[in-house]
C-alpha cells in the first residue's frame, strides 16, 4: 500500500504559490525525510495531508484515502507531532494521553505510552509545569497513542536534550520496525540522516530532488574530501596534487593537508604528495555530508532529481 501520494498538487494563497505541481509518493513502512528552507511549501504540503488546509488543484490520498473526503478516517489512523503545538496547562499528562485515546477511540494504557517517552513519573503533574522538553515528549507520546499506521513528525526533536532525540530516534525505528509509515520534517539534518530511508527536498514550492541520501551524493557528484595528515607540506609540494585529473583544490593547514577529489583519484594524490618527499601519517575519507547536499539542492543551481 501506498502511504502517501501526491498528484500534481498545487495550492495558492491568493498570489502567492506555496506549492507547485507536486508529485510525491511515499511507500507503507517508509521513514521519509520532508527537508527545505524557511519558506518552502514544507507546512503546507503536511496541512494539506491532514486537510486542514485543501488544494488548489490536484490530489492527495493518505493511507489509500482520499484525504479531503475521508479526513477523519485518515486522522484516527495518523500520528501527529506539529511543530509549535502547546500543550494545555492545566490539564496533566495523563489526561492528555486520554484525550488523545477518546479521539481515536483506542483502549491504551496511559502509564505505558508516557512511559514510552520518559516522563512515566510525570503524569499526574500539570503540563503546564512541564519543561519545553518534556512537552515535547507528551505531544509525541499522543501521537503514539492506537499505534497510528502514519507518524507525521514536524520538528520533532525540538526542545529535547541529546537524550532525548536519542530516544526519538529510537522510537521512530521502532514504530518503522512494526510497519509504521513515518514523515520526518526537521532543520536537525543530522537526525534525518540518521533514521530516514529516503528524502525528498522542497525548494520555492517544489520538490527539487527525491532519493536515498547516498542516492543524492551521487546525483550531487561533489566528489570526496580527502583529509590528510602529514609531516608537512608546502605550496610546491601540493602543486603535483593540484596537477592531478579528478582534483579540484588542494590546500595545507599545519599537518593537515585537505584535498577535494573524484574516488578514483585518492591513491594518485596519496602518491603524490609521497614523490614530493612529503611523509604521510595517516589520511581519511570524509564523504558530502546531509547539511552539504541540503545546501547543494536549496542554494545551488541543482535540478530535480529522483528515483
Amino acid at each position: 500500500m501506498t502511504a502517501i501520494e501526491l498528484d500534481g498538487v498545487t495550492k495558492r494563497f491568493g498570489d502567492v504559490t506555496a506549492v507547485a505541481d507536486l508529485d510525491l509518493t511515499v511507500p507503507e513502512g517508509e521513514v521519509f525525510g520532508f527537508l527545505g528552507p524557511n519558506g518552502a511549501g514544507k507546512s503546507t504540503t503536511i496541512n494539506m495531508l491532514l486537510d486542514f488546509v485543501r488544494p488548489t488543484s490536484g490530489e492527495v490520498r493518505v493511507l489509500d484515502m482520499d484525504a479531503g473526503q475521508e479526513s477523519v478516517a485518515v486522522r484516527r489512523r495518523t500520528g501527529v507531532l506539529p511543530e509549535g503545538y502547546d500543550v494545555y496547562d492545566r490539564l496533566t499528562g495523563r489526561k492528555h494521553v486520554e484525550f488523545a485515546m477518546r479521539s481515536k477511540e483506542t483502549a491504551d494504557d496511559p502509564e505505558a505510552v508516557l512511559e514510552r517517552v520518559g516522563i512515566a513519573d510525570a503524569a499526574d503533574r500539570k503540563a503546564g509545569d512541564y519543561s519545553k522538553g518534556m512537552r515535547q515528549r507528551l505531544v509525541l507520546g499522543m501521537a503514539l497513542v492506537g499505534e497510528p499506521d502514519l507518524l507525521i513528525l514536524d520538528e520533532p526533536s525540538s526542545g529535547l536534550d541529546p537524550g532525548g532525540a536519542r530516544e526519538m530516534r529510537d522510537i521512530v525505528r521502532s514504530e518503522a520496525d512494526r510497519g509504521t509509515t513515518v514523515f520526518f520534517s526537521s532543520h536537525v539534518l543530522g537526525q534525518v540522516e540518521a533514521v530516514c530511508d529516503r528524502v525528498g527536498i522542497m525548494r520555492a514550492g517544489e520538490l527539487v530532488a527525491e532519493d536515498s541520501i547516498e542516492g543524492l551524493r551521487e546525483a550531487v557528484d561533489e566528489g570526496e574530501t580527502l583529509s590528510i595528515t602529514v609531516d608537512a607540506a608546502n605550496e610546491s609540494e601540493l602543486d603535483g596534487v593540484r596537477a592531478l585529473g579528478g582534483v579540484s583544490s588542494a590546500t595545507a593547514d599545519g599537518e593537515t593537508v585537505t584535498v577535494a577529489c573524484d574516488p578514483d583519484a585518492k591513491t594518485a594524490v596519496i602518491a603524490a604528495l609521497e614523490e614530493a618527499g612529503v611523509t604521510v601519517k595517516d589520511f581519511q575519507t570524509e564523504e558530502t555530508s546531509l547539511e552539504d547536499l541540503f545546501l547543494a539542492y536549496t542554494e545551488g543551481e541543482k535540478g530535480e532529481v529522483s528515483a
